[in-house]
């Protein structure tokens, strides 16, 4: 437990930032589950609405440092390819 004020403080700030950003990546795990289902199902016109919602989310994510910059290049190129590959 914290002892200083400071100390409770950061703690209080920790907690809420970890709700925060728990709540983020749900948020963005659950777009990307969307999109990989209408991919799937053959929705292609949905899919590449959704997609670009999906690549919103993940430039967002990595400008806030939830995830690292090039782990959301590397998410936005599979699931493009992914679309291409299911388009043909």
């Amino acid at each position: 437990m914290p002892i200083t004020k400071s100390a409770h403080k950061a703690l209080r700030q920790s907690k809420k930032r970890h709700a925060a950003n728990k709540e983020k990546m749900t948020e963005l795990k659950s777009v990307i589950k969307d999109f990989k289902k209408m991919v799937v199902a053959g929705k292609i016109k949905d899919a590449k609405k959704q997609l670009n919602i999906v690549f919103k989310k993940l430039d967002k994510a990595a400008k806030t440092n939830l995830i690292k910059k090039n782990k959301s290049s590397r998410l936005k190129s599979r699931l493009s390819k992914l679309l291409n590959k299911n388009t043909k």
